[in-house]
């Protein structure tokens, strides 16, 4: 594997450079000294940012963006990228070396002393993003590397000047096995991107090697609720910090209770009889654990109790996370990330906590695999919901549809005796719109839900 020289930086050629991963790495080595270009499919609000850094951004992926931006040290590319990639293949041709996203970002990491890793099923943007709130105010100057947009940084990226480095590290296609961290967080470990893995038990070896990669002076925080959670530990000679819902972890939670919109207030116990005094500002009991996740790396990082009960009460989320977009016709709207069963019954159940009259949710399934897969966790997860409208699959990168659409899963929700409308969204989204308009009332809360493009949902009843 071709290693990168930080200290006599060379010019990389990002292949996708606008995704949030990508343009985040981008950024830090821009601001490390490197030469940087790349190409994407079209232009957004990511490679806008990134030609305001002095960053060339080719637009359509060719062959001669590679030729005309030679000489290229390393060329980096995402999962995404298939070998009949014009800008794959003529970099291939060329002998330009090659590196996968990851194995960038573990190239990176390794600059740093203190590399963290959040991993898990779900939860990883989230937990990411309190640590990084309570690093921030704490004053230790991190570099943050977060999949989602965080408002505090005003992005995805933030380059600090000190040891601390934060990032998420993703199970797919096995890419968080190219890190180098020195502590490492397991949220949850759950069926899922079963385009790649081939069932549960795989899925589970791949967190159990990404817990093997630390060193035996690192550190494992890991959420003991995972079922056998000591078969991805045994054998482990870092240090082991639990948490969950069994007061047996050296983290966990009491005395929980909830305000009027569904935001936790509760008791974080710590080891060695320690205990915070934790309220939330984002809706859900997920969020309790989220919190704990965090909370455990900072007590491991030696940060003040100040700093970590200040940044929690004050964290108002990501964008797509429960993220409250606006009101039309008396109506709530609220738009979220999940596309995974485990993800939808956690945001639904903290809706039921939320101001509303019915929920409504507009649900986009994400690939055809997961929903394939899923298919009666999907049913029964979305049946939360008072009303439930559903978008085509978003097909994201598959082909085959293998013989499903989101009238099958409509068809196995009804069988549950709930209400759900499919409304073909192949053409746009102006049909559910228009539907929308006419059925929700005053009062209630609609969330638009999914891995997609369904954001655009609220965004066009707003602006109306």
């Amino acid at each position: 594997m071709y290693n990168i020289n930080f200290s006599k930086p060379g010019h990389v050629y990002f292949i996708g450079i606008g995704g949030i991963s990508m343009s985040g790495l981008a950024h830090i080595l821009i601001d490390a000294g490197f030469k940087v270009s790349g190409s994407d499919s079209k232009e957004s609000a990511m490679t806008r940012k990134l030609e305001e850094l002095g960053i060339k951004v080719f637009y359509g992926q060719k062959t001669e963006n590679i030729e005309s931006s030679s000489p290229i040290d390393v060329v980096v590319y995402t999962a995404a990228v298939h070998p009949d990639n014009p800008e794959f293949k003529a970099s291939k041709d060329a002998g330009i070396p090659m590196l996968t996203r990851a194995e960038l970002l573990g190239q990176i990491m390794k600059q740093y002393k203190i590399p963290v890793a959040i991993s898990g099923t779900h939860g990883k943007t989230t937990t990411t993003s309190m640590l990084s709130k309570i690093l921030l105010a704490a004053d230790v100057d991190p570099t943050l590397s977060i999949g989602g947009v965080f408002k505090d940084i005003g992005g995805n990226i933030r380059v600090g000047r000190s040891d601390y480095f934060v990032t998420e590290a993703c199970e797919y296609t096995n890419s968080f096995l190219s890190f180098f961290p020195r502590i490492s967080v397991i949220t949850n470990i759950d069926a899922d991107h079963l385009d790649f893995f081939k069932d549960l038990d795989d899925i589970r070896n791949s967190f159990r090697k990404f817990a093997h990669l630390l060193p035996d002076d690192g550190t494992l925080i890991i959420n003991g609720d995972i079922d056998n959670f000591s078969e991805i530990t045994d054998g482990l000679k870092c240090s082991i910090f639990t948490y969950g819902s069994e007061s047996s972890f050296d983290y966990y939670p009491s005395d929980i209770s909830y305000d009027n919109h569904g935001n936790p207030s509760f008791v974080a116990h710590l080891p060695g009889d320690r205990t915070l005094n934790i309220k939330l500002a984002v809706p859900g009991i997920h969020n309790v654990y989220n919190a704990l996740a965090a909370i455990a790396v900072s007590v491991v990082l030696g940060i003040e109790d100040g700093a970590i009960t200040s940044a929690l009460s004050e964290f108002e989320g990501t964008n797509r996370r429960f993220e409250y977009k606006g009101e039309i016709g008396g109506v709530t709207i609220i738009d979220d990330y999940a596309h995974h069963p485990t993800e939808i019954k956690a945001t639904l159940t903290a809706a039921r906590s939320y101001p509303h009259n019915r929920i409504w949710c507009v649900f986009q399934p994400h690939t055809y695999t997961r929903t394939k897969a899923l298919m009666d966790e999907f049913a029964d997860a979305l049946s939360l919901a008072d009303q439930v409208v559903l978008a085509d699959i978003y097909a994201a990168r598959e082909t085959d549809n293998l013989g499903i659409s989101s009238k099958n899963l409509c068809e196995k929700i009804r069988n549950l005796g709930h209400e759900c409308n499919y409304i073909s969204s192949f053409g746009g989204f102006s049909e559910i719109e228009k539907f929308l308009l006419k059925n929700c009332t005053k009062g209630d809360l609609l969330i638009t839900m999914g891995a997609g493009d369904v954001v655009k949902i609220g965004d066009e009843l707003l602006g109306r």
